[in-house]
């Protein structure tokens, strides 16, 4: 278990979300394990009495996290409502606790799978394994990330931007990681075996987590060989793909499709109707934010945007559509394939992503890299030309 809990400390920190030796992990195994000393280990092993959980996690942020969450946490009323997919479908608000202290901590999570604590991080539990609570803490950083950011443009818009979020968003701005250019060295396709094709899978997953495209569980990768469609499974992590990609076929033949990725249509639906063979889907932060812009605040469709927008958006000559996760009326497999023809990528509002390559994945991990590229500089632009 001390393995374990030490392989999500080393990931976090290697997401730059918190500093080497800051995670402070803990479960239930024969007896409750922690993955260090720390002061705080009395305050987690009290919730462990309070709740019936196996797992907890208490995660001191790194910047530009620590600025951006404890602003956000300080200008609530308890919780942060953002408005990304993940947290909209998964989490629906972000609660915040004044002090750490057992009880507001367990209070929090018996609600929701994460608590904010101002000054202090974040603490997330897991009811089965430690990587619940290690997902819940990324997402809740990835949502705070976007808000802060997609907030801060709605207010520059609407000339509403006061003292405080203009030095918190200097500050912020500050700390953000230098952009990356360089591409990984990936596999050259088309790929004629399973073998090559998942190999491929795995190496272009993992080089999506480490440039930070995307979030270590969240996300998604196909290739279609020989009508087969190997996608990774719902809940995998991308940077763990060896034993987590399913083959389904694209005649349905297979009930391999029931652990298939939440989005096994919407991929099905772009090789199906749009072409290609390679699909990767990252949540590039940036081009999630921008996707999230609207410059029309009187439009009736104002807070469903992402099933009832009806405009027609793009990113430079990256269109931007609604759809929800699933194959409902308004899900993505309606309204992300017909978009994708001819194009080498789709951004879906408050979402992500979607690239598509012919024969492997360096097209489509070029095309992720360049737009949330793009989305970050033109964020910027857009700040600016307002007067942020």
């Amino acid at each position: 278990m001390k393995r374990l809990l030490d392989k999500y400390a080393a990931k976090l920190a290697a997401a730059r979300l918190t500093l080497p030796g800051q995670p402070l992990l803990a479960a239930l195994d024969d007896q409750l394990v922690f993955s260090r000393e720390a002061p705080e280990a009395p305050v987690l092993a009290r919730v462990f009495e309070l709740m019936s959980i196996n797992s907890l996690l208490f995660l001191p942020l790194a910047e530009p996290y620590a600025t951006l969450v404890d602003f956000l946490a300080g200008r609530s009323g308890g919780s942060i409502r953002p408005s990304d997919c993940e947290t909209r479908t998964f989490f629906h608000d972000l609660p915040v606790a004044r002090e750490f202290t057992a009880e507001a901590l367990a209070l929090a999570l018996r609600r929701r799978k994460s608590v904010i604590v101002p000054g202090r991080g974040v603490a997330a539990h897991g009811v089965v394994s430690p990587e619940q609570a290690f997902v819940s803490a990324c997402s809740v950083c990835f949502a705070c990330f976007v808000k802060f950011f997609a907030d801060y443009l709605d207010l520059a818009r609407a000339g509403a931007l006061d003292e405080g979020y203009r030095q918190a968003f200097r500050k912020v701005r500050e700390h953000l990681p230098a952009l990356r250019r360089d591409l990984p060295d990936l596999d050259k396709g088309p790929f004629a075996t399973p073998e090559a094709a998942l190999r491929a899978i795995v190496q272009a997953g993992k080089a999506t987590v480490d440039y930070g495209l995307v979030d270590s569980f969240f996300g998604n990768i196909s290739y279609c060989l020989d009508d087969v469609l190997h996608i990774s499974q719902t809940g995998s992590s991308l940077d763990e793909l060896a034993d987590c990609v399913d083959p389904c076929p694209l005649d349905g033949s297979s009930c391999a499709g029931l652990t298939a990725s939440s989005e096994l249509m919407a991929h099905q639906g772009v090789i199906l109707g749009a072409g290609g063979r390679a699909i990767l889907h990252g949540h590039p932060r940036f081009a999630v934010i921008l996707s999230m812009d609207c410059p029309k605040p009187d439009c009736p469709a104002r807070g469903r945007c992402h099933v009832e927008c009806s405009e027609e958006r793009f990113v430079a000559d990256v269109p931007v559509v609604p759809g929800e996760v699933g194959t409902g009326p308004k899900g993505l497999v309606n309204t992300l394939p017909p978009a994708m023809k001819g194009r080498p990528g789709v951004i879906v509002h408050g979402h992500g992503l979607f690239a598509v390559g012919e024969e492997d994945f360096r097209t489509p991990f070029a095309t992720l890299l360049e737009v949330e590229n793009f989305c970050r500089e033109e964020y910027f632009r857009r700040v600016e030309a307002l007067g942020g």
